[in-house]
């Protein structure tokens, strides 16, 4: 393989495939990043758990600090559509070393989240392979840890392959997967609200307006835990913005795809929850969704009853999500490094791009060869760290999606007031959104300190809290012993990127592709 280092002179700026994605292929990549199949099984159970009947409304709730930062994104990348995103703005904005750690907390959720992908993958695998074969409860391949882990390896290695081969193919793929994935999700509602209205649902509860009061049923406390777990079942769609330089128009439709994403979401998300709840009820045996055994997969709990022998669709459904998620985490988190590396914040190599399928390869590699190192170290060292690992993702989440709120703020602050569109999408939504998701990250942090959270205790506080908190922290030694390298010198003094640095994509990239096809 043969790379090469990007003159960042060139018209096309940082090298890769400008003008390969339009609205329609940055959403579906924006959707399978979230993972949504496998985000409602991971998370509705637990937020039923905790506020019952208004499960409808927390997703709501979740949904709102997620659109005012997709503002946010949408407003900076129309200034600046480079596909450093978090770390481009955050530096433009608060200078080199806020905008180094927003970059690092976009790279540290993607290489946690890879391991639990892949794992998750897996499991769904050797799972799906048990119910055809009908592997016995004392033998079923679904728990088998070596053999799932070699699954995930094998998952993370492919999806890296698809990554580095080039964007449109991963768009060709995600396509398919997403197709799957939303047939299975509208598979479910169908079966569970046709039983319902034929009286064979096991716990037929009708739909009452009530689940979306706030205030009814369940206590404060219990509703802001429910509401912050599932804030972050919502991440993933600012994929979109970080492939701007590879779409058709740069400035526009990655900001549309990112806030099309998060309403197409939240219509999945309360959509196949009212459904659920219809189907199931809320009671605390059998295939409730109070039944703290069905709480860790409820689709595992009531897929036989609803779908009968079709119910390994339902299991097909979540593998799809985690595999199709594995591939599109890679993704921002290749490109983030790959502008750090181009603004000297990251050694050179990082900005290195294949010459023929335009993709950021060392940095795709390298994200590759680190999720599978973590994992597997992780499941090496204990499965429970691996876990706590995995729960603390949301403190990086709210850490670089309230940098960005901030960001948009402090970038535009000599224009909020100029007229009214200013106001609600430069300074109050922004605002609003940043300040929720930094009471979501002290919340949070506050929570996981407890021993009883998670399922480790290190240096007698909570592990979640201690690998949260610790992967911000590796951050910031990362980014003090790359400062003392010659080559770090330009950026952390503000010379390689500042608020006046050119943006270093074509203005259009339509009219890029044509004048390369011109041989110009």
């Amino acid at each position: 393989m043969t790379t090469t280092p990007i003159d960042l002179t060139r018209p096309d700026g940082k090298g890769l495939a400008a003008g390969t994605l339009g609205l329609w292929g940055s959403t579906v990549i924006g959707l399978a990043s979230t993972a949504p199949a496998y985000s409602l099984v991971a998370t509705l159970g637990f937020v039923v758990l905790a506020v019952g009947a208004q499960a409808p409304i927390v997703f709501v709730i979740a949904f709102i600090p997620m659109l005012f930062i997709a503002f946010a994104y949408r407003e900076l990348n129309n200034a600046v559509p480079d596909c450093g995103t978090t770390f481009t703005w955050g530096t433009k904005a608060f200078g080199p070393w806020i905008g180094w750690m927003g970059g690092w907390g976009v790279a540290a959720a993607g290489m946690i989240v890879l391991a639990n992908l892949a794992q998750i993958a897996g499991i769904y695998f050797w799972a799906l392979i048990d119910g055809i074969v009908g592997s016995g409860e004392d033998a079923l391949l679904s728990d088998n840890v070596p053999l799932v882990t070699a699954t995930g390896v094998v998952f993370i290695a492919a999806m890296t392959w698809v990554s580095w081969r080039g964007v449109e193919i991963g768009e060709r793929i995600q396509n398919i997967l997403l197709a799957l994935q939303y047939a299975a999700l509208g598979l479910f509602v169908v079966a569970a609200l046709f039983q319902f209205f034929t009286g064979s649902a096991p716990d037929a509860t009708p739909f009452d307006w009530a689940w979306f009061n706030p205030f009814a049923g369940s206590d404060w406390g219990s509703f802001v835990e429910a509401s912050l777990l599932a804030i972050f079942i919502y991440w993933g769609w600012d994929t979109c913005l970080a492939l701007n330089e590879e779409t058709r128009d740069p400035k526009r439709i990655p900001g549309r795809a990112a806030l099309l994403t998060t309403v197409i979401l939240l219509v999945t998300y309360v959509g196949v929850t009212i459904a659920a709840m219809m189907y199931a009820g809320l009671g605390e045996e059998g295939t409730g969704l109070g039944n703290e055994a069905n709480a860790d997969d409820f689709f595992l709990g009531i897929k036989d009853g609803l779908l009968g022998p079709f119910g390994w669709i339902l299991v097909l459904a979540v593998m799809i999500s985690a595999i199709s998620s594995t591939q599109t985490t890679i993704l921002p988190t290749a490109r983030g490094t790959l502008a750090m590396a181009a603004y000297k914040a990251l050694p050179r190599r990082f900005y290195r791009v294949h010459p023929v399928y335009k993709t950021p390869s060392f940095s795709t590699l390298v994200m590759g060869v680190v999720a599978i190192v973590y994992y597997v170290g992780m499941t090496l060292i204990s499965d429970n760290i691996l876990q706590d690992s995995i729960l603390s993702l949301g403190l990086a989440i709210a850490f670089y999606y309230a940098i960005t709120g901030y960001a948009c703020v402090w970038y535009f602050r000599k224009e909020l007031f100029d007229s009214a569109r200013n106001f609600f999408y430069r300074f109050l939504f922004p605002l609003l959104g940043a300040l929720m998701l930094t009471y979501a990250f002290v919340q949070s942090a506050i929570d996981m300190y407890d021993v009883d959270y998670g399922y480790t205790v290190l240096f007698g506080i909570g592990g979640t809290f201690v690998l949260g908190i610790g992967s911000l922290a590796i951050g910031v030694v990362l980014m003090l012993i790359w400062f003392q390298f010659p080559r770090a010198k330009a950026f952390f003094r503000g010379q390689s990127l500042n608020r006046d640095t050119e943006v270093l994509v074509p203005e259009d990239g339509a009219d890029l592709v044509r004048s390369v096809d011109g041989g110009i």
